[in-house]
């Protein structure tokens, strides 16, 4: 018995059509699955980014199998895209064509490198490459 990985990042955002068209713009994320309350994107086709609406998902969700639990979130948040090392000035330049300030950078002590920059909710979102950690 084990666990296999982490299928799903979740964020709370204000506008989920603005997150949307922020995500699909820069990365060029297909919508799964959607609505006014959420939209579901697929990531490199084996994760799935989660953008609910704040404070959409308090009361208990009904859906054609079962209950979804109510579920929050709040403040801003940190996560990490992994991508290629020879891609790393790219992303930096594309981020730039779209007008997404990079808040920083930073070289690893195993040789990775990440970029760090804000989505329209203030969430800290990294670009990173192979060397960050052990496993990566």
């Amino acid at each position: 018995m084990k666990v296999t990985g982490i299928l799903e990042t979740a964020l709370h955002v204000e506008d989920v059509p603005r997150s949307r068209e922020f995500y699909q713009n820069i990365f060029g994320f297909p919508v799964l699955q959607g609505d006014d309350r959420f939209c579901a994107l697929n990531v490199a086709d084996k994760q799935v980014l989660l953008l609910f609406k704040k404070d959409g998902s308090t009361e208990p969700i009904a859906v054609p199998g079962g209950i979804i639990p109510p579920h929050g979130g709040d403040g801003k948040l940190h996560f990490a895209f992994s991508i290629p090392a020879a891609d790393l000035s790219a992303w930096e330049a594309r981020l730039g064509d779209h007008g997404v300030a990079i808040e920083s950078r930073v070289h690893w002590e195993r040789g990775g490198d990440s970029i760090y920059f804000r989505d329209p909710d203030g969430h800290l979102a990294e670009l990173v490459t192979p060397g960050i950690w052990a496993i990566y």
